[in-house]
Formats: structure tokens, sequence, C-alpha cells
């Protein structure tokens, strides 16, 4: 059975996983790489997180708890999906310009292939509770009625797509220079109280 780890420890192997699998790779950084980045003893790392495994699946709950505290704090600040998913997208400008390792293991990271009993990106806590709040949306008249995966896809997956086009080194800007723009094409596809195109049947 492995060892409770100490909080100072565990951040410490954490921060340096994180450095380590987002510039080089999971599979191409060894754990005698993380043990030096994060100056802790071989014998630490094997008694407390058990393998490089251990290392990865630990940054990857904290990363999630982070990014899922991230939706409740928004949930929790405002009374509308409106205001509520204006700020989770702000938040995450402002993450990845502070942060850009961190949203760069969280894009590009191929999880399932060093974790593969973890639940695929869409089913974990965070997007789920993303899914939860367009689905208040709907409930309170805010977001029209559509197929939750379809809505949630409409009003945050631009803001994601900058994101990555951001990590890219594609968008020139600061993200956060975009935020009205992004969020504002996000929520005009999915608002009920906009207008939306009639469909007019083809002529026979």
């Amino acid at each position: 059975m492995l060892a409770a780890v100490r909080p100072d420890l565990r951040a410490r192997v954490v921060d340096a996983a994180l450095d380590l699998f987002s510039g080089q790779g999971y599979f191409n950084t060894s754990v005698h790489e993380i043990v030096r980045a994060a100056g802790v003893s071989i014998g630490s790392i094997y008694h407390h997180f058990g393998d490089k495994e251990g290392i990865a699946r630990a940054l990857h709950a904290h990363l999630g708890g982070r990014m899922a505290q991230m939706v409740e704090d928004a949930v929790a600040r405002h009374d509308t999906c409106r205001e509520q998913s204006r700020e989770l997208v702000a938040r995450l400008f402002a993450m990845t310009e502070a942060e850009p390792r961190t949203m760069a293991f969280l894009f590009y990271a191929r999880h399932r292939e060093f974790l593969p009993d973890e639940p695929p990106v869409c089913s974990s806590r965070p997007f789920v509770l993303l899914r939860e709040l367009v689905e208040r949306g709907m409930a309170r008249g805010e977001v029209r009625r559509l197929d939750v995966l379809v809505a949630s896809s409409s009003l945050f997956g631009g803001a994601f797509r900058m994101i990555a086009s951001r990590l890219d080194g594609i968008v020139p800007e600061p993200l956060p220079v975009y935020l009205d723009e992004v969020w504002g094409c996000g929520w005009r596809a999915v608002a009920a109280d906009i207008p939306q195109p009639s469909r007019r049947r083809k002529s026979a």
C-alpha cells in the first residue's frame, strides 16, 4: 500500500511532472528526470507514488480537480448561464496566458495512452459540470432546447479552439483581448432570446 503523500512533496513532484510531460511528453520522461527536477529521492517517489503512472495519475487528478473547482466557482458567483459561461471563458483565457504548460498538458497530452483506466476527457467531471450548467440554462429558458452536447460544444467550442490556437502560436494577442468576441459568438449560437434563422423548405 502506498503511503500518504506529504503536501509539499506532492506539489514538487506534480509540478516537475507537469513541466516535463508538457515539454517532452510522458513517454520521453523518466522517473529519474522527475526526481532531479523535483529535488526528491527516488525512494520517496516509489514510496508515495509507486511509479511514473502513479505520478501521472496524481497530476491528472490535481488538474481535473482544479478545472472542476473553476466551474463550480463560476456557478456559485453568478445566477445565470450567460454570466457563468462568460466568467468560465474569461478564466480559461487568463489561465492559458498565466499557465501555458498546464493548458498544453490538458489539451495535447493523450491521457488515455498512459492512463487507460481514466474516463475520456468528455466524460470527466469538469465536462460533466459544463453540461449541467448548460442544462440548467435550458431549464430556466436562457438556452434554446438543443441536444446538450450540441449546445455545450457550440457555447464553449470556440473558446477551446482559440486556446489551442494560442498555444500553437497562431493567435497573436493575449486571449483576454478576444473574450467578448469569442464568448459572444458562442452565446448567440445557443441563447433562447436571439431570433434564429428560419429553415425554408426546398421547392419540389
